[in-house]
């Protein structure tokens, strides 16, 4: 199979990563992370506007009615820029799942809101056990057995626990579901409730392939100017060694992603197994960019001031999240060997 991306695909990633650039710096990712929220709500309107957020909803709904072979290069621009801004949550996984699951009303209700930026949608389901960026949702899909439920702000009480990355906070819920906030139940529920699963590990696979090309790059960048001995570090061979393994790995598990987005586009049978290769291989590739670039910048790496650390964190918090590189291995196996 022959694939490329489309020039409309391609000129629309060119147009994010020059708006990210513009308005979402370094400096405005740490600002969010030393915010009350961790949330940046003028920036995610600006989203909004440019179709972002609302890539996935309908264009009844006031969406652009796109897929996942759509936002899969958006994906990797938003982790390029380490974005601060719950687009995996709510674009990639929320809007398709209350769109497959809920009643007209329901989407009649929500959708718009995702569309135009004024509501943050996340996500609480079985075998996650914390809810991400909860005290700013204004809804949260809760999957409770073979039920899904919609628990809307003021609902439930958000209790915040240890985060790694302070721009995409974690919460555990204490909530009881009522007949009232029922979306779906058996069969249903349960369809596309696995196929949310996968959306958000596709989701995390993209922005980790954007996270660790920014590390390299940033190490890059670093290696040319940063003397010992009287040469750039960047000119010896172990440095070398390093940054080229962790491209090299990313080079590798991108079109891995590309192909999950496509199967994920297309209803392919076979869509589970080729998001868990992509999760897998973005993981790894992620966190072996994160420990070269942190080894080669040495002990300013390890500092806060550094901007480093903001990617490298949130490589540290997508790389667990929607299911480990362990995890979704090990759902490849199952599917190639049997249970």
């Amino acid at each position: 199979m022959r694939f490329s991306f489309t020039p409309d695909q391609l000129a629309m990633q060119s147009s994010l990563r020059a708006l990210l650039a513009k308005e979402a710096p370094a400096a405005a990712v740490r600002a969010a992370w030393a915010s009350e929220t961790g949330h940046a709500p003028d920036l995610w309107r600006r989203l909004a506007e440019f179709g972002l957020a609302g890539l996935t909803v309908e264009s009844a709904h006031g969406g652009l009615g796109l897929d996942e072979l759509d936002l899969v290069l958006l994906l990797e621009e938003c982790g390029r820029a380490a974005l601060p801004a719950p687009v995996i949550e709510t674009t990639a996984v929320a809007a398709p799942l209350i769109r497959e699951a809920a009643s007209e009303a329901l989407n009649a209700r929500w959708q718009p809101a995702i569309a135009s930026g004024e509501a943050v949608v996340t996500v609480g389901l079985a075998g996650s056990s914390f809810v991400v960026d909860a005290h700013i949702a204004d809804l949260v899909l809760v999957q409770r057995g073979d039920a899904l439920y919609a628990a809307p702000s003021g609902a439930f009480a958000a209790t915040a626990q240890p985060s790694v990355d302070r721009a995409r906070r974690l919460f555990t819920l204490a909530w009881e579901p009522t007949p009232e906030t029922l979306v779906a139940r058996g069969e249903i529920a349960l369809s596309a409730i696995a196929a949310a699963r996968d959306r958000g590990a596709l989701a995390a696979s993209a922005q980790l392939l954007g996270l660790a090309r920014q590390m390299i790059e940033m190490t890059v960048g670093y290696v040319t100017v940063r003397k010992q001995f009287g040469s750039a570090i960047g000119s010896f061979q172990a440095v070398k060694h390093h940054l080229a393994n962790a491209l090299v790995r990313v080079e590798f598990a991108r079109p891995l992603v590309h192909r999950a987005a496509y199967s994920m586009a297309r209803g392919d049978a076979a869509r589970s197994a080729h998001v868990s290769m992509a999760k897998a291989a973005a993981s790894d590739a992620a966190e072996l960019a994160a420990s070269a670039a942190l080894q080669c910048h040495g002990a300013i790496g390890y500092s806060f001031e550094h901007d480093l650390h903001l990617w490298m964190k949130r490589a540290w918090a997508l790389s667990a999240a929607w299911g480990s590189a362990a995890h979704h291995r090990s759902r490849v196996g199952e599917t190639l060997f049997g249970g």
